[in-house]
């Protein structure tokens, strides 16, 4: 009775309800006013990496969060009291960025909104989420009883709004994509790191070779089918994305990194199959191009099922399909050109040479393969051509948002999130300067 009528302050709750919730990791730059929070997570268990610089912790989480296929989390400095940022307010400023955002009011408010940043940035499409703690609050105190009260209506609550994964709503849109696919003369299955997000590489996998289709992946996707894979057509890029009528995109969006899906690069009569767990994105897409069939759903999830429709009527393009032949011949000629080039020791050095010692050391390590970290203009533009991933989510780069200083923020979340891993950051002079301090983590 004692122990339930002791009091606990809101860095403590704060602290308890994170680890409450199954985080095990924590990233940012401590100092006053979040020492006391930060310190009682610890206490908890709570791992806590500490940088120099709040942005590259930010890089940090959203890598691990990545990786680990469960929320990252920041730690950033608040408010200092009134008459400094506590009366600015925070959660307008930052709703346009963030997916769902939230402030505390009083230190009763915090297990739940814990609950409700980590539910929604792990929902749908995964995304960032702004909890704000004022020190005025973490300041306030409540009764241990209180507190496991609140713990567990957050916990009823997150209960309660869990998605289950997305389900195709219609037999026919199943039918429909099998249908294009079978009777594409030149289809393409493309994926990205909504797939690799998804864990969706056996599927993909079982698709390739169940159909015969060849594949191209983003920079992220790369290494949910190996990129030594006989159909992988990364080396035939130009002209799969050119020439294909039927293209299927699987947890990537139609941005810069596709071009769009607009000509001159993709053939004005290219059908697009989407797949993505936002039916916000594959509608935005039809505005622009011509999506025969859209599938809402997790990528994994969507991918079983269209495994399932083949099975029961399969087809397969096999090696001498003329479309497989094309894309094989170009891809091999792309290959020994290419090599040509890394073959050549140039001093000082241009980007092949130090890119292809590089690929061979890697290589040479084997399984479990190294987690690469490319950042740079043409280091990373290079990289993507010459380096090789062999497994799921072992290359992250600037991505989606070409976004120069996420190098060493990614390669320590690399390092937590897959310690049996060796983590390579392969980095342009530039963009190792934005976040260099960050080796001494």
């Amino acid at each position: 009775m004692a122990e339930s009528n002791q009091t606990i302050d809101g860095n403590l709750l704060a602290a308890k309800s994170l680890a409450h919730f199954g985080v095990d990791h924590m990233f940012g730059v401590v100092g006053i006013p979040v020492t006391s929070f930060a310190n009682r997570a610890v206490s908890l268990g709570i791992r806590f990496i500490a940088f120099h610089n709040e942005q590259s912790a930010g890089y940090a989480a959203s890598a691990y969060g990545y990786l680990a296929h469960r929320p990252g989390v920041l730690l950033t400095q608040n408010d200092v009291g009134r008459g400094d940022f506590q009366e600015l307010d925070q959660i307008e400023a930052v709703k346009p960025f963030s997916k769902f955002s939230v402030k505390a009011k009083h230190v009763s408010d915090i297990p739940k909104a814990v609950a409700q940043v980590l539910h929604w940035a792990s929902s749908g499409r995964p995304g960032g989420c702004y909890l704000d703690l004022p020190t005025d609050v973490l300041h306030q105190t409540i009764s241990n009883s209180e507190a496991e009260t609140l713990l567990s209506e957050a916990e009823t609550f997150i209960n309660k709004t869990t998605e289950t994964p997305n389900l195709i709503r219609n037999v026919s849109d199943i039918e429909q994509t099998v249908s294009l696919l079978r009777n594409a003369k030149r289809p393409l299955i493309v994926f990205g790191k909504g797939a690799a997000y998804s864990r969706a590489e056996n599927e993909l996998k079982k698709l390739v070779e169940t159909t015969g289709i060849p594949f191209l992946p983003t920079p992220m996707g790369k290494g949910l089918v190996s990129d030594t894979h006989e159909l992988a057509a990364t080396a035939a890029r130009s002209l799969a994305i050119g020439k294909c009528d039927v293209a299927l995109v699987i947890g990537a969006r139609l941005n810069w990194l596709l071009h769009f899906g607009e000509p001159p690069k993709w053939s004005k009569d290219v059908v697009f199959i989407l797949v993505d767990v936002s039916e916000e994105e594959i509608e935005l897409r039809k505005a622009s191009v011509n999506v025969g069939v859209g599938l809402v759903g997790d990528a994994k999830c969507v991918l079983e099922i269209v495994n399932k429709a083949i099975k029961d009527e399969p087809f397969c393009l096999g090696k001498s399909h003329p479309w497989v032949e094309e894309l094989a011949k170009k891809a091999k000629d792309n290959v020994v050109k290419m090599e040509v080039q890394l073959a050549k020791v140039v001093v000082p050095f241009n980007y092949y040479t130090p890119l292809k010692i590089i690929r061979d050391a890697i290589l040479g390590v084997g399984s479990p393969a190294p987690v690469v970290v490319s950042e740079g203009a043409n280091t990373m533009d290079v990289g993507r051509a010459v380096l090789v991933q062999t497994e799921p989510r072992t290359r992250l780069d600037a991505g989606t948002w070409g976004t120069m200083g996420v190098g060493l923020g990614y390669c320590i979340a690399a390092a937590v999130a897959a310690p049996e891993r060796l983590v390579v950051a392969v980095e342009g002079d530039s963009g190792f300067g934005f976040s260099a301090m960050e080796v001494e983590v």
